[in-house]
């Protein structure tokens, strides 16, 4: 699919992986809307990149709908959507406190995660898809969603049971939702990113840092916003990639902590 000119909607969008992605999508002529929480931040890139920022908070119907609607309104139906919104959490099931104390699981947090990153995802999914179908088809059909999983989906570590279970149901839902939508000329992918060069790892000591960048395997260092884009960018643009579910993570595989 060629971007030019066309709408694209990116969750996420005022930093780390999404802002990367918009800002590839706008340099290659897509007209981009960003949805994220962060206003001033979301603002400043939108205007940097000529496109729209929506306060969208992803764990709420109504807020999505209204972040569509309001880009809708400004590019027209979106062609491509890429979800980058998530949250991370760190608890095990159940554990022994401090003080010998046996703590369970929060489970607000587990569900509050999973509302965020699986459904969160699946409803943008499922608004933009419903938009599509209304698209008239090109020779690359009417769209692409390209969902963010993790590798924690296969390799989820100690105190990553929230996280891995949200990023794991997206992992399981890209044949289905691509199968789905393939009668429609609908495409939907899926990547799974190791450690990249985020806000939530820049807060990291540069020894806890140094740590993770041990278990990669080559290139031994944290992977860029760009080259997370670049492999967005050659998913929307090869047709022939379809319910594809793509790690990119230097070859890192995880231990259990």
């Amino acid at each position: 699919m060629d971007v030019k000119d066309v709408a694209a909607i990116v969750t996420g969008g005022a930093s780390g992986l999404g802002e990367g992605t918009a800002r590839r999508l706008a340099a290659e002529g897509a007209k981009v809307a960003l949805f994220d929480l962060n206003e001033e931040r979301g603002e400043a890139v939108a205007k940097e990149l000529g496109g729209i920022f929506c306060k969208v908070n992803v764990a709420d119907v109504d807020s999505v709908e209204a972040g569509f609607a309001k880009a809708r309104e400004a590019h027209g139906q979106e062609r491509v959507l890429v979800n980058c919104a998530g949250i991370g959490w760190a608890e095990k099931t159940a554990r022994r406190s401090s003080s010998g104390d046996i703590v369970r699981h929060q489970l607000d947090k587990f569900a509050l995660v999973v509302t965020v990153n699986l459904i969160g995802s699946f409803n943008c999914a499922a608004v933009a898809a419903e938009g599509m179908l209304s698209l008239d088809p090109t020779k690359s059909g009417r769209g692409i969603i390209v969902n963010t999983a993790s590798v924690a989906a296969q390799d989820g570590q100690i105190g990553q049971v929230a996280y891995a279970a949200s990023k794991g149901g997206i992992y399981g839902m890209t044949l289905p939702m691509a199968r789905d939508l393939a009668r429609e000329g609908i495409r939907v992918n899926t990547i799974l990113p190791g450690f990249f060069e985020t806000p939530i790892y820049e807060q990291m000591p540069p020894e806890v840092k140094q740590n993770l960048a041990s278990h990669l395997q080559f290139p031994q260092r944290f992977g860029t916003p760009e080259e997370y884009a670049d492999l967005v960018a050659f998913m929307v643009g090869n047709d022939y990639i379809n319910a594809e579910c793509v790690r990119l993570d230097a070859g890192a595989r995880m231990p259990p902590k």
